[in-house]
């Protein structure tokens, strides 16, 4: 009769995620950079929707970034992962993205990296 907690949020999650990405979409000029936190690290790509590729990605995880900071999910996590996810776009010649936030606030840790890639001169 009742359904189980973790059922419900899968459906409400995936109920925000259709929502934001109905908003957004990404192409090659102009990719979606995808943010997903899990409970131990931070993920974020840039996704050309047109031909559903990933162009760039960063994450916490990777060797590069952990060697800067001592805990790879807070917010100074999250502004060393803008920097370095910037410092790659402009690699590619990206000036420009589209931020989606999935189905995660806009504040805190998601806020933190969307400053840091702003502040690399990324614009959004």
């Amino acid at each position: 009769m009742h359904k189980d907690k973790s059922e419900i949020r899968k459906k409400v999650k995936a109920r925000i995620r259709l929502r934001v990405r109905a908003k957004l979409r990404g192409t090659a000029d102009r990719p979606r950079v995808f943010v997903f936190k899990s409970n131990r690290y931070v993920y974020a790509q840039a996704v050309n929707d047109e031909n559903g590729t990933v162009i760039v990605s960063a994450c916490t995880l990777e060797k590069a970034l952990r060697d800067r900071m001592k805990n790879p999910k807070n917010k100074e996590a999250c502004e060393n992962l803008g920097q370095v996810l910037a410092e790659r776009l402009k690699e590619k010649r990206i000036e420009c993205i589209v931020f989606d936030r999935g189905t995660h606030p806009y504040h805190g840790r998601v806020k933190a990296l969307a400053d840091s890639l702003r502040k690399a001169g990324l614009a959004f």
